[in-house]
């Protein structure tokens, strides 16, 4: 077989066919790769450690996690970061915005023939009236909530 570099981190040779599957004789098409769901059946066995767990009930919870410190928020009084909205916040306020009206949510100004989510979510942010709370992470583990009502728009 022939080989070549992936381009992977870790430059692992990746081994390629040496001919197409279209150069094949085609002898081999008498499905013997394949496995009947009953014999797969009989193949599953139970795991030996966990004798109790259940195929049906698996739920992927593992019991033996530890909770980070989700820090605390520091008060509307307290805020040290800019109140200007960044161009990052304001991209992801406008789309989740928007999703948000294409499936349904209520509307915050009056429509004047709009009906594209995003213009409309433009709309609501130019009146100041999209509900979201932006969340600010610091470098000590605490966090600052914004509501998108208080920050000031640079270039609107």
């Amino acid at each position: 077989m022939r080989t070549a570099l992936d381009s992977g981190p870790l430059r692992r040779p990746l081994l390629l066919p040496k001919k197409m599957a279209d150069d094949d004789d085609f002898q081999d098409m008498d499905n013997d790769d394949f496995v009947d769901d009953n014999e797969m059946e009989d193949v599953i066995e139970e795991d030996p450690q966990r004798p109790d767990a259940d195929d049906e009930d698996d739920d992927n919870v593992d019991e033996n996690f530890e909770l980070f410190d989700q820090g605390k928020a520091v008060p509307t009084s307290e805020h040290v970061t800019t109140p200007f909205m960044t161009k990052y916040e304001r991209a992801r306020v406008l789309g989740t915005r928007a999703l948000q009206i294409a499936m349904g949510a209520p509307v915050m100004v009056e429509l004047e023939g709009e009906t594209d989510p995003l213009e409309i979510a433009r709309k609501e942010m130019k009146q100041r009236r999209i509900p979201i709370i932006i969340r600010r992470y610091l470098p000590d583990g605490s966090y600052e909530d914004w509501p998108t009502e208080q920050l000031q728009l640079a270039d609107w």
